[in-house]
C-alpha cells in the first residue's frame, strides 16, 4: 500500500544524484541489527494500522497477507538486507515459509563481503572483468553509459513526487520522477511516470514531510522526514542512490532486551514512545518539524541540532495530524483520536491554547493557504469540517461551532489537500476507494468532480503547487496514481482563470 505522497519542489533535487558509497561491513551489520520486524500481530493493533489493515480485508484487489504475522523475524530481516544489497530471492515467499535463515544469510555472503575477487570471471564463454580498470579493451575507463545517466538525470521540467509504499516484507520509500513532456500552443501534454529510485525503510511508513534545511554543506538541501511503526524519526537525503542509512535520527530506542518473556525498552533523550503519526515542516523557520505520535504528544524539532526543542502533551489519547500556519509560522494544530483539535503557539507551548471538539476521530487536517485564519479536518466517519479560528476564545474554544459541515464521503476521511493556485478548491481521499473535488466558496461546499481511480482504500491525495492541477492519490493498492484534474469539464470551466 502507499500511505502517504509529497511533492518535491522543482529545481530542489539535483540534476544529477550522487550514488553512495558501497557499505562496510559495519554497516551491513548495523542495517541487520535494526531491520527486525516487530510482531505483526502487535503492529496490526497500532491505530493508524487499524484503519489501514480493515480498507484492506475490504478491498478484493489487494494482497495483504494477514498470516504474515507466522512469519520468522530473522528470516524476514535477512531477506530485507538481501533485497536492500540488490540480492535477487526468486522464490522469497518459500523461503520465508521454510524459516530457513541459514540460506537466506549464505545468499548475502556475509564472510566474504569485504574480500575482493582479483581474478577474471568466465561466464557463458565470454570473458568478464570485475572492474573498468582491469579491462585493457576500454578507452575511457570513467565513461558512465549514456543511457544509463539519461535515467537518473532529472530535467528541469521534471516534477518529483515521493510514495512511501509497504510490500510484504519491505518498506520502501519510492522517489518517483513524473515527467511531464510540453508541447507548445496546447495545455495537455503527455504525461510519464517512472520509478527513480527506492530508499529501504526499517518500519512501515506513516507518513512524511519534504524539508530543505541544510543538514549538509551548502544553504538549502533536498531531504525527506520519515514517520514510522517505529518512535524513531529518519531523515533521508534524496540527492543520493542506493543509501542505506539515513542522514540524522530524531529520537528512537537507544536500547531493547529480553529477559525471558518480559521487554525492557530504553529510548533516547525526548524521543517518542510509539508510532510517529504525522509531521509538519515549517517553510519559514526551516529548521522546525513538529511531529504527532501515537504516544499521544506532539514534539517541535529542531533538524539543524538534531534535538526536541519542545513536548507537548495536550491530548489524551493518540495524536494522528499537525500543520503549521502559512501566514503565522508560529501557529501549530494538532489534531487527536480524543475527537479534538487544539492549536497553540509555538514560541510559548505551556499555554493551554485554542480547543475545538468534533465527534469522532480526527484523520488529517490542514491549513487553508489563501486564508490565514481556516482549517479543515476530515473525520473518521466521513465527514470534512471548516473552522475559523477568529470565532474562538479561550473560554468558549471547545465549544466554536464549525464553519461548515460536509458529508463528504461513506468511510473515513484519510486525507485532505488544497489547491495552492485556486481558491477555495479541496480534494478530500477515503478508504470508501473515491477521490472527490470541491468548492468550498462562502463556506457552502458543492461536489465539483468524483473520480475512482482504482487505488484501492485512499490513504492520500496532494495536489502538487508546481503543477498545480495534477493530484497524486495513494491507497491499498500500492499504485500512485497522477490525476490530471484540469482535463476533466467541471474543473476546467470553473478555474479556467486560475491556471
Amino acid at each position: 500500500m502507499i500511505t502517504n505522497i509529497c511533492w518535491v519542489p522543482k529545481g530542489a533535487a539535483k540534476s544529477v544524484p550522487d550514488v553512495a558509497e558501497p557499505p562496510t561491513r559495519e554497516e551491513l551489520e548495523d542495517v541487520v541489527k535494526n531491520s527486525t520486524l516487530e510482531d505483526v500481530e502487535e503492529i496490526v493493533k497500532g491505530g493508524a494500522f487499524d484503519r489501514m489493515q480493515g480498507s484492506e480485508s475490504e478491498d478484493d484487489d489487494t494482497d495483504m497477507d494477514v498470516d504474515a504475522a507466522k512469519q520468522s523475524d530473522e528470516a524476514a530481516q535477512a531477506l530485507a538486507v538481501a533485497a536492500a544489497l540488490g540480492k535477487n530471492y526468486e522464490n522469497a515467499e518459500s523461503a520465508t515459509n521454510s524459516l530457513d535463515i541459514d540460506d537466506a544469510m549464505k545468499e548475502l555472503n556475509m564472510d566474504d563481503y569485504d574480500k575482493e575477487d582479483n581474478g577474471i570471471v568466465i561466464c557463458n564463454s565470454d570473458t568478464y572483468y570485475p572492474s573498468n580498470d582491469m579491462d585493457p579493451y576500454l578507452i575511457d575507463k570513467n565513461a558512465i553509459d549514456s543511457e544509463e545517466e539519461e535515467d537518473i538525470t532529472i530535467k528541469p521540467m521534471d516534477v518529483v513526487v515521493i510514495g512511501a509504499r509497504s510490500e510484504e516484507f519491505l518498506s520502501l520509500l519510492e522517489a518517483c520522477i513524473f515527467l511531464v513532456n510540453i508541447i507548445e500552443d496546447t495545455k495537455d501534454g503527455s504525461l510519464n511516470l517512472y520509478n527513480h529510485h527506492d530508499i529501504v525503510l526499517p518500519a512501515f511508513p506513516l507518513c512524511t514531510a519534504w524539508l530543505d534545511c541544510p543538514l549538509k554543506n551548502g544553504e538549502k538541501g533536498n531531504f525527506i522526514a520519515v514517520g514510522s511503526m517505529e518512535p524513531a524519526i529518519e531523515i533521508w537525503d534524496l540527492d543520493i542512490i542506493d543509501e542505506v542509512e539515513p542522514c540524522l535520527v530524531l529520537g528512537g530506542v537507544a536500547e531493547k532486551k529480553k529477559k525471558g518473556k518480559k521487554k525492557s525498552v530504553k529510548y533516547k533523550k525526548d524521543s517518542h514512545r510509539d508510532s510517529v503519526l504525522g509531521l509538519a515542516w515549517n517553510k519559514q523557520f526551516r529548521n522546525l518539524l513538529a511531529s504527532a505520535s501515537a504516544d499521544k504528544s506532539v514534539k517541535i524539532w529542531d533538524v539543524a541540532t538534531g534535538k526536541c526543542n519542545d513536548t507537548m502533551e495536550h491530548h489524551t489519547d493518540k495524536v494522528q495530524a499537525v500543520a503549521w500556519n502559512d501566514f503565522a509560522p508560529q501557529i501549530l494544530i494538532s489534531g487527536s483520536f480524543d475527537h479534538s483539535i487544539v492549536m497553540k503557539d509555538a514560541r510559548i507551548p505551556s499555554r493551554d491554547g485554542f480547543k475545538w471538539s468534533v465527534a469522532v476521530d480526527v484523520e488529517s487536517l490542514t491549513w487553508d493557504p489563501h486564508m490565514e485564519h481556516s482549517f479543515v479536518v476530515s473525520l473518521e466517519n466521513g465527514t470534512v469540517q471548516g473552522f475559523d479560528i477568529r470565532a474562538a476564545t479561550p473560554d468558549s474554544g471547545s465549544s466554536s461551532k464549525p464553519s461548515f459541515t460536509l458529508h463528504a464521503h461513506d468511510k473515513a476521511v484519510t486525507s485532505v489537500s488544497y489547491n495552492r493556485k485556486a481558491p477555495n478548491l479541496l480534494a478530500t481521499g477515503s478508504t470508501d476507494k473515491m477521490v472527490k473535488l470541491w468548492d468550498l466558496s462562502n463556506n457552502q461546499p458543492s461536489c465539483v468532480v468524483t473520480k475512482e481511480l482504482r487505488a484501492g482504500a485512499v490513504f492520500s491525495v496532494s495536489f502538487c503547487e508546481d503543477r498545480p492541477f495534477l493530484l497524486a492519490v495513494g491507497g491499498s493498492k500500492g499504485k500512485l496514481r497522477i490525476w490530471d484534474t484540469f482535463s476533466e469539464d467541471a474543473v476546467s470551466r470553473r478555474y479556467a482563470k486560475n491556471l
